[in-house]
């Protein structure tokens, strides 16, 4: 059987006192972050247009992927007939 129980104290909650955050001394802003932009891919761009299938063969041949890339686009494209 279950008895209450008569002489208990009552229990109080201590209020523990928040943290206070100090701020720090004197903070350093961030500087914005700075975006690159290159005016003159239009100009390399149109080059690239303009440019003969000399020159590709030749900037194929150093080594210029764009180049190579070309090259195998128009040698895939006279196979198929287009």
């Amino acid at each position: 059987m279950l008895s209450p129980i008569t002489n208990a104290a009552p229990t109080q909650s201590a209020a523990q006192p928040a943290p206070v955050r100090q701020p720090s001394p004197q903070a350093k802003p961030q500087p914005a972050p700075v975006d690159t932009v290159r005016l003159s891919s239009a100009a390399a761009l149109q080059q690239e247009l303009t440019e003969t299938a000399v020159q590709t063969a030749r900037e194929a041949s150093q080594g210029d992927n764009q180049a190579r890339n070309l090259l195998a686009r128009e040698t895939a494209g006279k196979k198929a007939g287009l």
